[in-house]
């Protein structure tokens, strides 16, 4: 879809700490029962950085970004909503959970997934 996926090679070391260090429940959850490739037929990356952010979860081959909303979101929706549009203006689909859903309905949250990424690909 994209070349380098606006790639931002100055964000890799922030990111690969952020993989290794400050994983949250809801995190590894969608990581390891939803977003495998036997799960949804796609490749996500964790903690990727793009731009000059880093996102969640990002399926390259659809332009498929997900993030979760923890407690470090609090407070900061305004951020939050610029991140995303920005995201968005380079073409980006985003998807957004929070952390009670991933960890409380786990099921709603994949079929959603699902949804987007059949969409996309069939859009």
């Amino acid at each position: 879809m994209y070349s380098n996926n606006h790639y931002n090679k100055n964000l890799k070391e922030f990111a690969r700490e952020l993989r290794t260090e400050t994983v949250s429940k809801a995190e590894k959850l969608l990581w390891k029962a939803i977003l495998s490739r036997k799960q949804t037929g796609e490749r996500f990356l964790r903690q990727r950085p793009i731009d000059n952010f880093i996102v969640d979860f990002f399926a390259p081959a659809l332009g498929l970004i997900i993030e979760i909303d923890g407690s470090s979101h609090i407070n900061k929706g305004e951020y939050d909503f610029y991140r995303q549009q920005k995201l968005e203006s380079l073409g980006y689909e985003m998807i957004r959970f929070s952390e009670g859903e991933v960890l409380q309905n786990a099921g709603l949250v994949k079929e959603r997934i699902d949804y987007v990424i059949f969409c996309l690909k069939n859009g």
